[in-house]
């Protein structure tokens, strides 16, 4: 199946799970076009369909209950219910039973498109070394969460740095459209839920955002409230787009809730998921770090040291499956993340030039 079959056959089954917005999708295909690492973080549906056929020895490795769309720009930050920084995995859209593989080498794969078009100053072997070391390391330890209080100061630098500043995240969001029309009833009972004061007015916004789930509605509520903005979005959520790729008739569960709540994981207390809907805090330092926001001086084999060991994180909601994990790991030696990396950019790049020339 071509590139362009394959998105025309995913988004009319993606029509038949969430309400989606044209001139999201519209633009959506144009930024696809714009570097194969944008390509992949647009198009999981189709690494899903290619996965197994370029990596078939490695997509039959022991399954663990996987984030799927998981890439470097999928690591973002968010306040627990004490108001500790937390730093991890912050989207869980593609949620499904995967080879623990798949994770890693998406991972990997990200790093090593992000190296040639985002900037990111590490060689594609350091790069697969420290996610694969992170990953060992922690499921050795039985995984930790990345709290940024007295630990990794570091990583709060990271993620408090002045392109994150909220006078700048403020005006983006008082400058976004307004939604004159009205709301599914759940979305707005599901956004009340999480508001800090009951009956309080907000405004409705629309805003565009992400690249995987861009199509799918996002509504912002909008308040001033105590001397300051607060901001909650609610984002149509639908089953992860490996039932698509793998054919599944059945229509399984969103699996995203179950994984964030057995995860080794400090959660957002704001976050909310009642299908086909899920809530969730918006602010200055509860969401995703963009590479273009890093400072100049950081440590990128640590940061992605740090994603290897996160990704264990998640990997870990799936208890049963980790001895089997472990064994399997141990068997594996060498380059083997890096020739698996290199040969999914090498296929994500000749379908980006495809689109591209489409």
């Amino acid at each position: 199946m071509k590139i362009q079959e394959a998105t025309e056959n995913f988004e009319r089954w993606l029509a038949a799970h969430v309400s989606l917005v044209p001139h999201d999708i519209k633009y959506k295909h144009l930024e696809m076009s714009t570097s194969p690492f944008a390509f992949l973080r647009a198009a999981f549906y189709r690494w899903a369909q290619l996965w197994p056929q370029i990596c078939p020895k490695l997509s039959a490795a022991p399954k663990v209950l996987a984030v799927g769309d998981l890439h470097v720009e999928n690591f973002g930050t968010w306040r627990d219910m004490e108001g500790r920084l937390i730093w991890g995995i912050n989207d869980f859209d593609e949620v499904f039973p995967f080879a623990y593989t798949a994770d890693l080498v998406r991972l990997a794969t990200s790093a090593h498109l992000a190296i040639a078009i985002e900037g990111l100053c590490i060689g594609g072997a350091n790069a697969c070394k420290a996610i694969e070391d992170g990953y060992r390391d922690s499921l050795r330890a039985g995984g930790r969460a990345f709290v940024l209080a007295e630990d990794h100061s570091w990583l709060r630098k990271i993620a408090l740095n002045e392109l994150r500043d909220p006078v700048h995240f403020w005006a983006r969001m008082k400058s976004l459209p307004r939604i004159t029309g009205e709301i599914p009833r759940d979305a707005r009972k599901l956004i009340e839920e999480t508001l800090p004061q009951k009956g309080m007015a907000y405004s409705l916004l629309r805003r565009l955002a992400g690249l995987g789930s861009l199509g799918h509605p996002r509504i912002v509520a909008l308040a001033d409230w105590g001397g300051g903005y607060i901001a909650r979005e609610a984002k149509g959520v639908r089953p992860s787009a490996c039932i698509w790729a793998t054919g599944t008739k059945r229509n399984l569960p969103i699996l995203s809730p179950k994984l964030i709540s057995k995860a080794v994981r400090v959660p957002d207390s704001c976050v909310r998921y009642q299908v086909p809907w899920m809530v969730r805090r918006l602010a200055p330092d509860c969401s995703r770090i963009e590479l273009s926001s890093l400072p100049e001086k950081r440590d990128e084999t640590r940061l992605l040291y740090s994603m290897g060991w996160e990704t264990a994180n998640i990997h870990l909601a799936s208890r049963s499956a980790i001895p089997a994990v472990r064994k399997d790991l141990a068997k594996r030696s060498g380059k083997w993340l890096l020739w698996a990396a290199k040969s999914m950019a090498a296929e994500i790049t000749r379908d980006w030039k495809k689109w591209r020339r489409a």
